[in-house]
């Protein structure tokens, strides 16, 4: 029978017993000699595939820094990308049991390293949806201080640029902090009763300032009596608000179109469904509009005002609430957009 000795002074191990110390440990940890792997237990199989008994974990590893770790004369640690996935990262430890055998020990580290890639993207996004307005603002006003003779009708354009610009700043800004706000509290769930028809009616009420001069009309059927929403009622209408805006934005071109607004209960929670009879969005699109900064159409929704956070924040308010986001789409048809979110006790 094999034996481990887990060093001087102890009494040595069997490798049925070490498989047995380890078996049980919800990380993956493997034993291994020289060439072998001599013990495996149940999360390193599952990880790594029932077939790694006994096989060369050079060739069950296939990366250059595992190999060369398992080379290595003394313990150490590395972090190995794309061992169960292209995504995926592993922290592989190992560390000496006696002069023949090393225990290896991996944990997952993907999340991790997912959420600093999400980080790195949303810095970069951010920076580059700042830089570009801010790159006008400052060539149109450098323009309008360095002296030069400007026709008054060129220096009022230019000014208004300016503004215009500073305010796309302010309201990508604006909306970060909105975000970040949400993103705080998302484990929080709000424990506020809502009236559904009230916050509908603020939303569509404030629909004249967010839609400005596009001559769409909104046509609304809520069932009555709608129940109350446990929620924030703030967050609720910060929900109506972005979405009516962006079916104004996107799905009215001219005076004949209209944006449906229907209210409804549905099993414990409170249904509301907007759609518009705009383009529509292709399917490949569809899963990744919640996305920040996220654009189907990225000049087209420039021009519109858009700031490409509206639906990122639609869907961690809804995720806060417990409640349900879906959207669907048809080119040439329009985009519907249904929340549902969970009625008062």
């Amino acid at each position: 029978m094999d034996e481990i000795s887990p060093g001087s002074g102890n009494s040595p191990l069997t490798r049925e017993a070490m498989g047995e110390l380890i078996e049980h440990s919800a990380l993956p940890q493997l034993v291994v000699d020289e060439s072998r792997i001599v013990v495996a237990n149940a999360a390193a199989r599952k990880v790594l595939g029932q077939h790694i008994l006994l096989q060369d974990p050079r060739v069950i590893f296939r990366h250059p820094a595992a190999v060369h770790l398992l080379a290595r004369p003394e313990a150490g640690s590395i972090v190995v990308q794309g061992l169960t996935g292209p995504r995926s990262a592993w922290q592989i430890t190992r560390q000496p049991i006696d002069g023949q055998h090393w225990l290896l020990e991996l944990v997952d580290r993907t999340a991790a390293a997912d959420v600093s890639r999400a980080h790195t993207d949303f810095v970069a996004n951010a920076s580059h949806e700042l830089r570009t307005p801010l790159a006008t603002i400052i060539g149109y006003a450098e323009t309008l201080a360095d002296g030069s003779e400007l026709p008054e009708e060129l220096r009022l354009r230019f000014s208004l640029t300016i503004g215009e610009e500073a305010r796309r700043m302010l309201q990508i800004i604006e909306d970060l902090m909105s975000l970040s706000r949400i993103e705080a509290d998302r484990f929080v769930a709000p424990t506020g009763s809502v009236s559904a028809a009230d916050a509908i009616g603020t939303a569509v009420a404030n629909m004249g300032l967010l839609v400005g001069d596009r001559q769409c009309r909104v046509e609304t059927d809520v069932a009555a009596p709608l129940p109350n929403i446990r929620g924030d009622s703030r967050q609720i209408v910060q929900v109506l608000d972005n979405l009516l805006s962006n079916a104004a934005r996107y799905g009215c071109s001219g005076a004949q179109c209209r944006i449906r607004l229907c209210a409804s209960q549905e099993n414990g929670f409170v249904r509301i469904e907007i759609a518009d009879e705009g383009p529509g969005i292709p399917k490949e699109h569809l899963s990744r509009l919640t996305e920040r900064f996220y654009r189907v159409d990225a000049a087209r929704s420039r021009d519109a005002g858009g700031t490409g956070l509206g639906l990122a924040i639609v869907k961690h308010i809804v995720e806060r609430h417990r409640g349900m986001l879906d959207i669907s789409s048809e080119p040439g048809v329009g985009t519907t957009v249904a929340v549902r979110l969970p009625i008062a006790a």
